[in-house]
């Protein structure tokens, strides 16, 4: 027998609240890691741009990147 989740009880088509979770979430970690892929590619950190390709984090390893880790340029 095929078990139903109360809350989820049609398997093969997901609620639409999902997409809309789902949605925003997709934009926020694409936008996080553009910036901190340009980022890190700009001051040649590899080992971090190939971090953050690599991990999908939901924009918290950016997040952490761009705060603490970047090179702050001198001007």
């Amino acid at each position: 027998m095929f078990y139903k989740n109360m809350f989820y009880p049609n398997l093969d088509k997901p609620p639409v609240y999902f997409w809309f979770l789902l949605i925003p979430l997709m934009f926020w970690d694409v936008i996080w890691k553009g910036i901190a892929l340009w980022k890190s590619a700009g001051h040649k950190q590899k080992g971090w741009f190939i971090a953050l390709l690599i991990v999908n984090s939901l924009g918290i390893l950016p997040i952490i990147y761009l705060a603490f880790f970047q090179n702050k340029s001198k001007k």
